[in-house]
């Protein structure tokens, strides 16, 4: 279960399990549209073996709310000049395109020892820059 708020806004709701997990429940306009692009691009992003964005855990469509990975805290120094570098190079290398590339979406983890980029309700999913990649292992 849920237990840490991290934000309780008009467009999401997201919680932090005792397990580390995020728990982001989509609500407000366009919930059902945010919600189906953000689960399809961190799928796609996985399959395309990105390093630095969540990786659904389990998704519950009908009640709109997700269960990810945890990619560390806020980057809350990080200059908006290295944002836009991390989301170009997102875009670059795994074809993915942030709407909503706002320093307020890159984190960073202490874990992974790098900054990550979350929050894609919006975003769009291009052509796959390196479609010969191999899938990363489980």
């Amino acid at each position: 279960m849920a237990i840490d708020p991290l934000k309780d806004g008009i467009r999401s709701q997201v919680r932090i399990d005792f397990s580390g997990n995020v728990h982001k429940r989509l609500r407000g306009t366009d919930a059902e549209k945010r919600y189906a692009t953000e689960v399809e691009v961190l799928k796609v992003l996985e399959q395309r073996g990105c390093p630095y964005v969540p990786r659904v855990l389990e998704e519950h469509p009908e009640e709109l709310y997700f269960v990810s990975t945890n990619c560390g805290k806020p980057a809350t120094q990080i200059s908006k000049e290295k944002a836009d570098k991390l989301f170009a190079k997102l875009e670059a290398e795994y074809g993915v395109r942030h709407l909503d590339a706002e320093p307020r979406n890159i984190t960073y983890s202490d874990k992974l020892g790098c900054f990550c980029i979350i929050d894609f309700e919006l975003a769009e999913i291009l052509h796959n820059p390196n479609p010969q990649a191999p899938c990363p292992p489980p």
